[in-house]
C-alpha cells in the first residue's frame, strides 16, 4: 500500500510512476475543458484557466473597443466635435434705447495638413499593438505556468518514488525481523532494517510536503483548489520542429510587441509634427438684431475662420517626448533580441543534454533494478549481508528516481525551447 493511501492525502494520484513515464514520452491530443480543474488536467488546461484570471484578459475587449473607436474618429470629417455658439446683446443696462441682437452659430474644427492621415495610421498601430500585447502577456504567463507545472511534476514523481521506497523498506524490515526471530540474523541487523524504514518514512513525508507545496503553486495560478479526483495528463508538448506554424511565420510575441511599440511612438511623433498648432475652426453664424426702438429687425450671416498661432515650446516638448520613447523602445528591442537568441541557444543545448541524460538514466535504472533482484535472492539465501542489501536497495531507488526525473526534465526542456521560440502551451 502506498503512502498516499496510508496518510489519506488530499489528492489521490491515479497514475503510477510507470504510467506517468509513458505519458511523458508520448504526446497526446487532449480535449479537456479548462473551465474546471477536476478530472484529468494538463499543462494547457492550467494555462487557459490561469489566463482567464489575468487583468489583461478582463480588459482586452475594452482595449479593442478603444482602438476601434480611435480608428473611427480618424475617419470623421472633423478632428473634434463641432460646437454650438449662442449669444445675445442688448442695451437694457446702458440706456435701454432698444438695441437688440441675437446670434446663433456653429464652429467646426478643421483637420490640419497631414493630421488626418497621421491619426489614421496611429489608430491602426494601436489596433495592432492591442493584439500583440495580448500575445506577449500570454507568453509571459506561460513562462510562470510552465515553471510551476514541471516543478510540480518533479515533486510528484519524487513523492511517488519515496512512497515506493518506503514500501520496499518495510517489506525488507519484515523479512529481517522474521529471520532475526529465527536466529538467522543478529539483532543489530534488525535495528539497521528498522532504521532504514524510519529514514524512508522521513523522506516520504518530506517528498509529500514538497509535492503539496508545488501543487499549491500551480493552483494559485488558476485560483482553484485541487479536487480529490484530480489526475494528471503529463503528455509532453510537441517539439517545435513538428509545430505546423513556424516561428518565422508568426514572429516572436515579445519582439512583435516591441516593434509595434516603436511603430506607435514613431506615428505619435508624426502626428505631433502635423499638429504644430491647434486646429483651425470654421464658423458659420446668423445674426438678427435692430439698432433702436421702432426699427425693423435685420438678419445677417457670418462666415469666419479661426486660425491659432504655433504651439511653440509645448509642441516641441511633446515631439521630443515621442521621439525619446521611440529611441528607448528601439534600444530595448536590440537587448530583447539578444536575450531571446541566448535563450534559444541555451534551451536547445538543454534539450540535447536532457535526451542524453535520459538514455543514461534509463540504462542505470535497468541495471540497478536487475542488481537489486540478484542481491535480493542472494540475501534470501544468506549469501549477502544486510548492509550490502540496504546499499543496493538505496542505489536502485536513486536510479529509479533519476530516471523518472530525467523524463520530466526532457519534457521540461522541450517546453523551455517552445517558450524561447514564443510558442504557447499545447
Amino acid at each position: 500500500m502506498s503512502l498516499y493511501k496510508k496518510r489519506s492525502a488530499p489528492i489521490r494520484i491515479a497514475l503510477s510512476v510507470m504510467t506517468l513515464s509513458g505519458l511523458v514520452l508520448t504526446a497526446q491530443a487532449q480535449g479537456t475543458s479548462a473551465a474546471a480543474l477536476s478530472g484529468s488536467v494538463s499543462l494547457k488546461d492550467v494555462f487557459e484557466t490561469a489566463w482567464q484570471r489575468q487583468p489583461e484578459a478582463y480588459a482586452l475587449q475594452s482595449r479593442r473597443d478603444a482602438a476601434q473607436a480611435q480608428a473611427k474618429a480618424a475617419s470623421m470629417l472633423s478632428p473634434e466635435p463641432p460646437s454650438l455658439e449662442i449669444s445675445q446683446r442688448s442695451d437694457r443696462m446702458t440706456g435701454n434705447s432698444g438695441a437688440r441682437e441675437a446670434e446663433v452659430g456653429i464652429a467646426v474644427p478643421i483637420w490640419l495638413p497631414g493630421q488626418r492621415t497621421a491619426s489614421a495610421d496611429l489608430a491602426q498601430a494601436e489596433i495592432s499593438l492591442v493584439e500583440r500585447k495580448l500575445l506577449a502577456s500570454q507568453l509571459r504567463l506561460a513562462s510562470s505556468v510552465r515553471d510551476a507545472w514541471w516543478g510540480w511534476l518533479r515533486a510528484r514523481v519524487d513523492a511517488e518514488l519515496a512512497s515506493e521506497q518506503l514500501a520496499n523498506a518495510q517489506r525488507l524490515a519484515a523479512d529481517v525481523a522474521k529471520r532475526t526471530n529465527a536466529g538467522d540474523l543478529a539483532k543489530s541487523d534488525q535495528h539497521q532494517a528498522e532504521g532504514a524504514v524510519a529514514a524512508a518514512q522521513a523522506h516520504a513525508a518530506q517528498a509529500q510536503a514538497a509535492s503539496a507545496a508545488a501543487l499549491a503553486q500551480v493552483m494559485a495560478l488558476t485560483g482553484r483548489t485541487a479536487q480529490a479526483d484530480l489526475t494528471v495528463n503529463a503528455a509532453v508538448e510537441p517539439a517545435p520542429d513538428s509545430t505546423p506554424h513556424t516561428v518565422a511565420a508568426v514572429g516572436h510575441p515579445l519582439l512583435a510587441e516591441l516593434e509595434d511599440r516603436i511603430t506607435m511612438a514613431e506615428r505619435t511623433a508624426q502626428l505631433i509634427s502635423a499638429q504644430r498648432r491647434s486646429n483651425p475652426e470654421l464658423t458659420v453664424a446668423t445674426t438678427r438684431g435692430r439698432g433702436a426702438f421702432g426699427e425693423r429687425y435685420g438678419q445677417t450671416v457670418l462666415i469666419g475662420i479661426r486660425v491659432p498661432l504655433g504651439a511653440g515650446p509645448r509642441h516641441d516638448a511633446r515631439l521630443a517626448t515621442a521621439q525619446a520613447e521611440a529611441i528607448e523602445v528601439q534600444s530595448q528591442l536590440v537587448l530583447e533580441q539578444a536575450r531571446i537568441q541566448a535563450d534559444k541557444q541555451g534551451a536547445a543545448a538543454r534539450l540535447e543534454a536532457a535526451r542524453t541524460q535520459l538514455d543514461a538514466a534509463q540504462r542505470r535504472a535497468q541495471l540497478a533494478n536487475e542488481s537489486r533482484s540478484f542481491f535480493d535472492k542472494s540475501f534470501g539465501l544468506g549469501e549477502t549481508d544486510l548492509p550490502t542489501r540496504l546499499r543496493i536497495e538505496a542505489e536502485a531507488a536513486e536510479a529509479a528516481r533519476q530516471a523518472a526525473r530525467s523524463r520530466i526534465d526532457l519534457a521540461s526542456a522541450i517546453s523551455a525551447l517552445r517558450q524561447s521560440l514564443g510558442l504557447l502551451p499545447q
